[in-house]
């Protein structure tokens, strides 16, 4: 599974309708120096949302837009998904939120796989995914579980490769991340990871993202996979912050090496007239540092299928299908403003006290 293999967490880079968005719409002089065609035909198109897929005016792009996006672990011929994204973008396409689905929600799932019959049942989240080695029948079962869940219908789909997209690291060779607390890796190499702000190359950056069991703050919704999100939304942002310090959206040359790099990592569900180059230079004004995470309102509870997030009965479930409204009707600030207890950290705040940035990558113990 994901977890275990270090997969998606960053389907975040989507939240642009793909991480080539933010660079493209920085420059589009190059983009017509390459040739729109050169950069629409570098991302695959694929059939994600199907008949579930929202109207919406290609001609006149506005908002409000909700994207979904499923980040991918391909092994063994298979593919899974257990990074589950809302994004929605704003009716001036000025603001953007962004609600992480845990992938230990207790949810209704439509097909929970041979095993039961094929018949509907209560499972967590990820489960949605896991029923068949067959990704066409897996990608449907986990879009309508999280329809049947929120009601939100869906502009645009995308998929994404994380261990491919980090790749991506090795054209900035580091990026800087701030863990709000030390963290040792629990995996391979044992790698130590101090409080505050260091560069880290490829593999480090991945060994980092994808600690899960290390973050204690619970107290500040930062425990166990919330901190690993808040990592991995770090990690999103400080790519593309490295990018364009590297002139990626400005250099031809550059920014062909980007698209070339997404090749294979990322595919996009559109709606039929719409390209990645329209879309990305309608959202040129997004940017990444003002991206509002959300957290499901959701308490981690033991089930009949083990530890459990679980949207409670009473304020919860009302905060909950708040959220969803508020997706569908555009009026995310003002859910924003009245559930304020909601909105997820990010990590970033918690190191702005930190010792200064040392510069150091990590080290093995």
């Amino acid at each position: 599974m994901a977890g275990k293999s270090g997969a998606p967490w960053w389907a975040h880079v989507m939240l642009y309708a793909g991480g080539v968005t933010m660079v493209i719409a920085g420059g589009a002089a190059a983009v017509t120096q390459i040739g729109v065609s050169t950069a629409n035909n570098a991302l695959e198109n694929e059939d994600i949302l199907g008949d579930a897929q929202a109207d919406m005016d290609v001609e006149n792009i506005s908002g409000p837009l909700n994207i979904l996006v499923l980040g991918v672990d391909k092994q063994g011929g298979s593919t899974r998904s257990d990074t589950m994204i809302m994004v929605h973008v704003n009716e001036d396409l000025t603001d953007v939120s962004m609600v992480s689905l845990p992938r230990d929600l207790y949810v209704e799932i439509p097909d929970c796989g041979p095993d039961w019959g094929n018949d509907t049942c209560m499972q967590k989240l990820n489960h949605a995914a896991s029923i068949s080695d067959d990704w066409e029948t897996t990608r449907a079962n986990v879009v309508d579980t999280i329809y049947n869940l929120t009601g939100v219908e869906f502009h645009m789909g995308a998929t994404v490769d994380f261990n491919g997209f980090m790749d991506l690291v090795d054209l900035v060779d580091e990026i800087e991340l701030c863990p709000w607390e030390d963290i040792t890796s629990i995996h391979g190499e044992k790698r130590f990871f101090p409080e505050g702000c260091n560069y880290y190359n490829k593999e480090e950056s991945l060994d980092l993202i994808r600690q899960r069991y290390g973050w204690t703050d619970w107290e500040n919704g930062l425990g166990g996979d919330y901190g690993r999100q808040a990592m991995q939304q770090q990690a999103i942002k400080a790519l593309i912050k490295e990018l364009k310090a590297d002139g990626y959206h400005k250099d031809v040359g550059k920014l062909t090496d980007l698209f070339e790099g997404l090749d294979g990592k990322l595919t996009l569900d559109l709606p039929d007239g719409l390209t990645a180059v329209d879309l990305a230079m309608n959202l040129r004004d997004l940017n990444p540092e003002d991206i509002t995470s959300i957290r499901v309102p959701a308490t981690s509870l033991k089930t009949e299928v083990g530890d459990s997030e679980v949207i409670a009965e009473g304020e919860q479930q009302i905060a909950a299908d708040a959220l969803w409204s508020a997706l569908q009707d555009d009026t995310m600030d003002q859910w924003i403003a009245q559930y304020p207890e909601w909105v997820k950290q990010t990590g970033n705040a918690a190191t702005e006290t930190a010792a200064e940035p040392a510069g150091e990558t990590a080290t093995t113990d």
